[in-house]
């Protein structure tokens, strides 16, 4: 069971994780309110799991990119 854990832990994009270091919840708590709320409302939060996926990649990108700025400019 540890080993499925760690592979879908290490395969998926990080949003729970992420959400829960911010809120100070632990991710297994809400990647299990995230199941519930699939099930309930068929399926609507994984569009918002994709976004918030897609925005964080999107925000590393932009971070670790190497454009200088305006005070490095020669």
């Amino acid at each position: 069971m540890d080993k499925l854990k760690f592979l879908l832990e290490s395969n998926m994009f990080g949003v729970c994780s992420k959400i829960g270091q911010k809120l100070n919840f632990s991710a297994s708590s809400i990647r299990k309110y995230f199941i519930y709320a699939s099930f309930f409302t068929l399926g609507s939060p994984v569009i918002i799991y994709l976004v918030l996926a897609f925005w964080m990649e999107i925000r590393k990108t932009i971070r670790n990119a190497n454009h200088p700025s305006v005070w490095e400019l020669e």
